[in-house]
């Protein structure tokens, strides 16, 4: 295993650590029934530059950027699992169904992704988001039912190689049942496509996640990293820039790391590029 992998590893265990920490602070406020820390005003330590007391610095309100961004990190990983193993699961079902039996399944199948994919992609999450409400809840729903079209095209395609394969006709020919040969047979040969998609939706869902959020649309009441954007730009011109620095730097971070990890699966689980090698 390369370094640059072992490292990129090594910081996503680090980002999930802050995460988990972030849930457990989370959740012991909420059972408490107290305001968390990360929201507790200061009128006395408004803007305060990075230094021994606060790491990061303060907000326009006193708060912590460290806190937040931890509840932010939080916030990004619920909404990057959820809504990628919504989208995956989605995906794969719909994918295994129309490329194993084909005919009017698959063209079904077809004629719905081509329906998915036509709306914008943005003004269907932000619609899906309204009606479930502001909040977490609309943004993981509203994403993982929109994301699902790519995965369910790779699976669909590569379930359409395998359905003629001689270890398919052989289970058939054993009498094995249509949901046997799929789960058992064909979707353990296709499951490197699902820990490929898994790398790529997270970090697709964390970014439109944070564009939601900075609209105003996504997670209300929470330090969602969109929303410390949202409240950092404004004050940029007056040179407070630390609530904002740190906080794209923490999305750029993430996002490069599971982009990297993307690529590294790809080569290492993609049997056409095996073949190459």
């Amino acid at each position: 295993m390369k370094f640059s992998v072992r490292l990129c590893l090594a910081v996503l265990a680090m980002y999930f650590a802050v995460a988990l920490y972030g849930e457990v602070q989370y959740r012991v406020a909420a059972w408490r029934d107290v305001t968390p820390a990360y929201n507790m005003v200061d009128m006395d330590s408004r803007y305060l530059p990075p230094g021994r007391g606060h790491v990061l610095g303060t907000d326009n309100l006193g708060r912590s950027v460290a806190l937040r961004l931890v509840q932010g990190a939080r916030i990004a990983f619920i909404v990057g699992i959820v809504t990628s193993a919504v989208a995956i699961a989605l995906g794969v079902v719909l994918g295994l169904l129309g490329g194993y039996y084909g005919g009017k399944v698959d063209s079904f199948v077809v004629w719905l992704c081509a329906t998915v994919a036509s709306m914008p992609g943005l003004l269907f999450i932000l619609a899906i988001s309204l009606v479930f409400g502001k909040g977490l809840l609309g943004v993981i729903v509203g994403i993982g039912l929109t994301t699902w079209v790519g995965v369910c095209r790779t699976i669909r395609a590569e379930v359409m190689k395998h359905a003629g394969r001689a270890y398919v006709l052989a289970a058939k020919t054993l009498g094995y049942s249509d949901a046997r040969i799929m789960l058992r047979h064909i979707l353990p040969n296709v499951a490197h496509i699902v820990l490929i998609q898994f790398s790529i939706r997270f970090p697709s869902a964390v970014s439109t996640e944070v564009f939601i959020s900075f609209l105003g649309i996504g997670v209300q009441g929470e330090p969602s990293w969109g929303v410390m954007i949202n409240n950092a730009r404004l004050r940029l011109w007056q040179g407070v820039w630390w609530e904002l620095a740190f906080t794209t730097a923490a999305i750029f971070i993430l996002v490069l790391v599971f982009n990297h990890l993307a690529d590294w699966l790809r080569d290492r689980l993609d049997p056409a590029l095996r073949s190459e090698r």
